[in-house]
């Protein structure tokens, strides 16, 4: 009977443990991810009051780079951070704010797509996350073809063919909707699209080059009275 007894405790209390360290991990996450934007933000607000001297070069690489950042963050309104730099750096500034539109959704893509799945199912398991844990547990013994069919019987018949054979033009139309953030955002959409394994690599690179264009170009060909 003494055997049993420190079997019977001991995963509990290990199992606590793992829950307390998960739920430090996210709110770390999160913490850095409020004063990465707040910084962001006091860079930009330093980027518009030195404008009309001329920005120094580092600043604005130094926002680009934010903003790729936070832009592959889910749920963080990154995308008005690249639309502040358009309108305070003008047509100019479009082409940089487009690759750093680019990096940043192609981040969180690939973050998806290449995390381990059996290691996010796991710590999705400490937070007693049982549904997530069962679709991560479905997409890694699911076959890509079976996939697309269970997805396409559970879609309604007229809506099916759309998201599935063009999965590729809903993405982009995603990416762009307006009030996507309550969808996690253009980083939160990219990141599940990474995780779905519905998509190749490359051709969701090409998609995002595709679909992210239109605003940069239409900036650096008219202006930013676009924006406005």
């Amino acid at each position: 009977m003494t055997l049993k007894e420190p079997q019977q405790i001991a995963p509990q209390r290990y199992g606590a443990i793992r829950l307390i360290l998960r739920l430090g991990v996210i709110f770390g996450i999160v913490l850095l991810a409020k004063l990465g934007m707040d910084a962001l933000s006091a860079k930009v607000t330093q980027l518009e009051s030195d404008s009309a001297k001329g920005a120094m070069i580092g600043l604005i690489i130094l926002v680009l780079i934010g903003y790729a950042l936070m832009l592959a963050i889910p749920f963080l309104p990154g995308v008005e951070i690249g639309i502040a730099v358009l309108l305070i750096q003008g047509a100019s500034a479009a082409p940089y704010v487009y690759l750093a539109t680019l990096t940043g959704l192609s981040l969180a893509f690939l973050f998806g797509q290449f995390v381990p799945l059996d290691r996010l199912s796991r710590f999705c398991a400490d937070l007693y996350m049982f549904r997530v844990c069962a679709l991560l547990h479905t997409i890694m013994t699911t076959p890509l073809d079976q996939r697309l069919t269970t997805l396409n019987d559970r879609l309604p018949r007229w809506l099916a063919p759309v998201l599935i054979n063009y999965r590729y033009v809903t993405l982009g139309a995603l990416i762009n909707l307006p009030g996507n953030i309550a969808l996690g955002g253009g980083g939160g959409i990219m990141m599940a699209a990474g995780l779905s394994r519905l998509f190749r690599t490359q051709h969701t690179i090409i998609a995002i080059a595709i679909f992210t264009l239109p605003v940069p170009l239409a900036v650096w060909i008219m202006g930013t009275d676009i924006l406005r």
